[in-house]
């Protein structure tokens, strides 16, 4: 007799249609773990980092000839650095030190007559000068003459003592300058003159300043040529004549 009994099959279609649970993600690796294994690894007997640790505790017994490439790499590297800082600062305090000589200067009447003598034939125009053509710059008239003064000054003194072609070029365009501003401002009856005085002035002191310079080519002694002479004596050895031919040139034997 069979039964009317449907429990077991209302239970089986009701767990045909459970959802099925979707499977497990598989576990995240922890964060930096491959960082973690390369620092792992060149820790290690020959990794990267045992070998540099090494390096460095051996530079100071090898020197700086025998160290590793990479420490004097990186030495040049930071004394190079060091040296750029080093010089930025210090021209930064030459600059500072320079714009406040500059300023403190007295304030010198640019254009007025406070030189006397042979030396106001050139300080005058120079003067005039400055003073009609600086109007419009950042700095004073008195800086610029300063300035005119002092690069004058250097040009005659470092020509005299280190005899460099750069600081007379120097001194040279300071003295075509100085003839071209009192060539301009003196006026037309007195300009001959002016520059006349002006070119003798620059003259006499261009015999400090072009010390030892001179336009004839330098001819260098002739030096003995280093000859090493090696006394060698050649035996000519003649070479062996060939044995005769025991049968007259025949290949056989009898």
């Amino acid at each position: 007799m069979q039964s009317n009994d449907q429990t077991h099959g209302q239970n089986r279609q009701e767990l045909t249609h459970l959802p099925v649970p979707s499977p497990k993600p598989p576990p995240k690796e922890p964060r930096f773990a491959a960082l973690r294994a390369w620092w792992d690894t060149a820790w290690k007997e020959d990794g990267v980092l045992q070998n540099m640790w090494g390096d460095v505790l051996s530079a100071p017994d090898a020197g700086i000839r025998h160290m590793a490439p990479w420490i004097r790499a990186v030495l040049m590297v930071a004394g190079v650095s060091l040296a750029v800082l080093m010089a930025q600062a210090a021209g930064e305090v030459a600059l500072e030190m320079l714009h406040q000589l500059l300023t403190a200067v007295p304030k010198v009447q640019v254009g007025a007559d406070t030189s006397h003598g042979v030396f106001a034939v050139v300080d005058q125009p120079v003067r005039t000068y400055i003073a009609q053509h600086s109007a419009g710059l950042p700095v004073e008239g008195s800086t610029v003459y300063t300035l005119w003064l002092l690069t004058g000054i250097v040009g005659l003194v470092l020509g005299y003592l280190s005899r460099n072609n750069g600081v007379r070029a120097m001194w040279a365009a300071h003295g075509a300058a100085t003839l071209w501003m009192v060539w301009t401002t003196t006026p037309d009856t007195s300009r001959p003159v002016a520059a006349g005085l002006t070119v003798l002035a620059w003259t006499f002191l261009s015999t400090f300043a072009m010390r030892g310079l001179t336009l004839r080519r330098r001819m260098v002694a002739e030096r003995p040529a280093n000859v090493s002479v090696r006394p060698e004596i050649h035996v000519h050895v003649p070479a062996p004549a060939a044995p005769a031919d025991q049968h007259n040139g025949c290949p056989f034997k009898d």
